[in-house]
């Protein structure tokens, strides 16, 4: 019997685990890379409709992104909550069991046309809310003409959402991404036809807006029920049997993992709130530039986004074949993949913050130097918050593979407020740092709020590792 040095061991191992590392980075950025670009796809549709408003007039670009505030928060909400279907899809997916993908779905869909009624009521109550928090009446009128063209999209948008989750959960996120890119044109022709009175049908302003895009969900909800039922991949899973059967016990699953992620929304929804009410207090010129800011981070957050769905996936479905290393394994080539590219990402914002904040400012009526300036420190000093955001991302994806979602709640209420927002306003106030000082605040939040998600999902993958 040849004895074989323990190095050469070592090494046969560690290559072995290379390899598999390699493996789980490309089966990652394979699954990812569909729902970066879904992502996009919803970001380049909201452009769109904002670039249409933006010719009605300022008063109706103000009330579209007054309106858009009181519609995105409810819808989030909902739709966070839908997220615990990914993990839940993943798992029963691992395990081949086709009965449960079907009631997931079906469960699925329920759930949301259920959440479709609160969010819808409080889209159509938006001008009583709006009045009530302070708003122009009249901009808070136009923004209701918005909000009652498409408050009528909640339910097919959120039924689109629990497909998305699912498709992506058993690796077939494609059919997403295809409608996705075939909404785009269609979007921006029916707002244009629906918002300027073209092809012979009636202007209606905003709430031609709002309408088109409770049509193009509609689309786009057939069309996904379309791959659902007749597509090659789905066929055999049959997913609409039974489909009026109400499944209260795997609904109220779906409640208890997916309510601690809406809440954890909503927590860091309310904390760049209160930082804008802040940067208001500086300046005209601070919430400007603090705006920019926020918008650049959703970009990135979006890419992000999609590896963090894409994690939920590998993790849940390495969950259902109880291999440990392989729960490792997912999160680390999710961690690495996304911190790279938000460093990559980062980087070229630095590179280029006066040539961004140009392009938000370039028709300005007014001189936009001191805004631009401000813009470019902001995005400067908001470059540890990108990185730390990306990360602070992909770990809630990987906790959510084990449907861990009670304590990253915990962590948030922890990060966001006693700490990030107080330091906010420490640093922007009582230091005299400003708008930078907010961003600093920002940023040292996100990164705690990131390292003990980090931390959480090490310390679970290593306990399972070890069964």
């Amino acid at each position: 019997m040849t004895n074989v040095p323990e190095s050469k061991l070592l090494s046969g191992s560690q290559q072995a685990a290379g390899d598999q590392l390699a493996h789980e980075l490309l089966e990652t950025a394979k699954l990812a890379g569909p729902m970066v670009l879904t992502q996009l796809g919803q970001i380049a549709m909201m452009t769109t409709d904002l670039a249409l408003v933006g010719r009605i007039g300022v008063d109706a670009v103000a009330a579209a992104g007054l309106a858009s505030r009181v519609y995105v928060v409810s819808f989030a909400f909902g739709a966070s909550l839908l997220a615990a279907i990914a993990p839940l899809v993943a798992q029963a997916y691992g395990r081949n069991n086709l009965a449960l993908l079907r009631r997931l779905l079906r469960t699925g869909l329920w759930t949301a046309l259920l959440l479709s009624l609160p969010i819808m009521a409080f889209a159509l109550r938006g001008e009583q809310i709006l009045v009530a928090l302070g708003q122009n009446s009249n901009i808070a009128r136009l923004a209701q003409q918005y909000l009652f063209g498409v408050a009528w999209g909640v339910p097919p948008v959120l039924c689109f959402e629990a497909m998305r989750l699912f498709m992506g959960a058993v690796s077939r996120p494609a059919p997403v991404l295809w409608i996705t890119l075939g909404a785009i044109p269609a979007n921006a022709l029916m707002g244009y036809f629906l918002i300027y009175g073209k092809m012979g049908l009636p202007g209606l302003g905003l709430f031609g807006a709002g309408f088109a895009s409770t049509l193009v969900n509609c689309g786009m909800c057939l069309a996904a029920l379309g791959f659902a039922t007749r597509g090659g991949a789905f066929r055999e899973y049959r997913l609409f049997a039974d489909l009026w059967r109400f499944d209260w016990k795997l609904m109220w699953q779906l409640i208890v993992i997916g309510t601690p992620i809406s809440t954890a929304f909503l927590i860091g929804y309310s904390q760049f709130s209160a930082v804008a009410l802040l940067a208001g207090l500086i300046s005209t010129d601070a919430l400007a530039a603090h705006q920019i800011a926020v918008h650049v981070a959703n970009v990135l957050l979006m890419i992000s986004f999609g590896i963090s769905a894409a994690s939920t996936v590998r993790v849940g479905q390495a969950v259902s074949r109880n291999d440990g290393l392989g729960i490792k394994r997912a999160g680390l080539a999710a961690f690495l993949l996304g911190a790279a590219i938000a460093a990559v990402l980062t980087i070229g914002v630095i590179v280029a913050r006066f040539q961004i904040a140009e392009l938000f400012l370039s028709n300005a009526s007014v001189d936009p130097n001191l805004t631009i300036v401000l813009a470019a420190k902001l995005l400067l000093a908001g470059a540890i918050f990108f990185i730390s955001d990306a990360l602070r991302c992909i770990a809630t994806g990987a906790l959510r593979g084990l449907k861990d979602t009670l304590v990253p709640l915990f962590f948030a209420t922890i990060a966001y407020w006693p700490i990030g927002v107080l330091l906010s306003y420490v640093l922007g106030f009582e230091m005299e740092f400003g708008a930078v000082g907010l961003w600093f605040g920002l940023s040292v939040g996100t990164t705690v709020y990131a390292v003990l998600l980090s931390l959480r999902f090490q310390i679970l993958a290593n306990r399972l590792s070890h069964q």
